[in-house]
């Protein structure tokens, strides 16, 4: 165990974002932050066994309906036929402990009071809840198991993002952990997820799954323990390392669990129980959500800005299905002149889009596309009093210098500026590359040289100022 504990501590475990996992357990949120079922109390996040308190994973206290406000979920999914009411099914130990050992699965799913208490949650109070999760999960579980399997990792993982997020691609945690997998900040960021103050990958479904496999492939490096693993991706490794060591070296997490946080000592059986219920639903009454077949959709690289209300106006799309097909973008800016960026559409939209070419890019863009790449500033008088000042002050056997250097100088600038008051067009050109590369409008150009459309040709002159 030493041996272990001194390796992790030596390799730096914060490279893996330990302190970054920990924020989840150390960060305290206000009370009316947490959103939570409507039928829900404080009791309601704690299951208690043997005096031992097992805190909720955030992904089992999520509202409900407030889930079923999700874009996929009113594009894709339908409440009818859906199971809200009936009793829910107990069963005996043995009941329970059998199913779990036909779970085919190679992390073990071992029974026990407290596995059955989170069993007994999903299958009671959280029935609409699984429900929701069972039609979502045709909509994310393909590409769960596609990462899972280039990773050669357990496919049973596919769902951890169940007590994670509860399949909510938006969801943010009182700590600041986002999207389907949760992954904090400095984490998404350690596994080459891009997050700014216009992008954040970890909302990206397939690049945060990719992540997160990655992580949980890196993880089991160090611990060789799947139940370990789970422990470290919801509280960190060095909290992990901690509970090993107060437990006298012991690296069975359920002799370890008294020492976790109050989170984690429920995370791996509400892993288990996800198993449970995502397997045995059937048996419990409960029935799935309906899934319609989503829409078919394809990306294209943008490398100058654009902005989502520009697509939507001339795609003839709604905004919103724009936002929610582009999820990784915190605003309606897509910021392609930084570096090009992907924009995913409807496929019979993409084309559109593709058709119109700059037509697009031109639409609105002094209105929507506001932020300046260079300004000129108003010389105020306070300035040109100073100025004034400073030219007396200098005047004396070093006038006709002076004079001579700023008559030449003067020659020059006017000579420059009547260079660059005109440009040739270039092939390809359009008024807004033109006021880009000038610093102007295109409202000022077409003031300018009498233009009242977009029509340019190349090979004529145009004024820039």
């Amino acid at each position: 165990m030493k041996r272990l504990f001194t390796l992790a501590v030596s390799l730096g475990l914060c490279a893996l974002s330990a302190n970054a996992q920990i924020e989840r357990e150390d960060y305290t949120a206000p009370e009316d932050s947490i959103t939570t079922d409507d039928t829900m109390d404080d009791e309601d996040d704690v299951i208690e066994v043997d005096g031992t308190a097992f805190d909720l994973p955030e992904g089992m206290t999520l509202d409900v309906d407030q889930l079923l406000q999700e874009w996929h979920a009113q594009q894709y999914l339908s409440a009818e036929g859906e199971t809200v009411t009936g009793e829910a099914v107990t069963l005996t130990p043995d009941e329970y402990r059998d199913r779990l050992s036909r779970i085919p699965a190679v992390m073990e799913m071992p029974y026990n009071d407290v596995v059955r208490q989170f069993i007994e949650k999903y299958t009671g109070r959280l029935r609409r809840s699984v429900s929701y999760m069972l039609g979502a999960s045709n909509l994310y579980i393909p590409t769960f198991e596609a990462a899972l399997d280039a990773q050669g990792l357990p496919l049973e993982l596919r769902y951890l993002p169940v007590i994670e997020s509860a399949l909510k691609p938006t969801a943010v945690s009182h700590a600041g952990a986002t999207g389907l997998w949760q992954m904090m900040l400095a984490t998404g960021k350690r596994y080459d997820l891009e997050v700014n103050s216009l992008v954040d990958e970890r909302r990206d479904p397939f690049k945060s799954t990719d992540a997160a496999t990655r992580y949980l492939k890196d993880l089991y490096g160090i611990y060789s323990d799947w139940n370990l693993v789970l422990a470290a991706y919801n509280c960190g490794p060095t909290n992990v390392n901690k509970a090993i060591h107060r437990a006298g070296g012991e690296k069975d997490f359920w002799k370890i669990y008294p020492f976790l946080p109050a989170e984690t000592r429920g995370y791996v059986p509400a892993f288990i129980a996800a198993n449970y219920v995502m397997t045995y639903y059937c048996e419990h009454g409960i029935t799935p959500m309906q899934t319609a077949y989503p829409m078919g959709t394809d990306t294209v690289m943008v490398s100058r800005d654009l902005s989502m209300e520009q697509v939507a106006a001339l795609c003839n799309i709604d905004l919103d299905t724009v936002k929610a097909l582009n999820p990784q973008y915190r605003t309606t800016i897509i910021p392609g002149s930084i570096k090009p960026y992907a924009l995913c559409l409807p496929t019979e939209m993409l084309n559109t889009f593709i058709d119109l070419g700059d037509k697009v890019y031109e639409y609105r863009a002094d209105e929507l596309l506001t932020r300046r790449t260079s300004v000129e500033v108003e010389e105020g008088d306070a300035q040109r009093v100073q100025r004034s000042s400073s030219q007396r002050h200098h005047v004396g056997s070093n006038d006709y210098r002076h004079k001579s250097k700023s008559k030449s100088r003067s020659k020059k600038d006017r000579h420059k500026k009547r260079s660059s008051s005109k440009q040739t067009i270039r092939q390809g050109d359009t008024l807004s590359d033109i006021a880009k590369r000038n610093g102007t409008t295109v409202k000022r150009l077409q003031q300018l040289n009498g233009i009242k459309g977009s029509n340019i040709r190349a090979g004529k002159k145009i004024r820039v100022r």
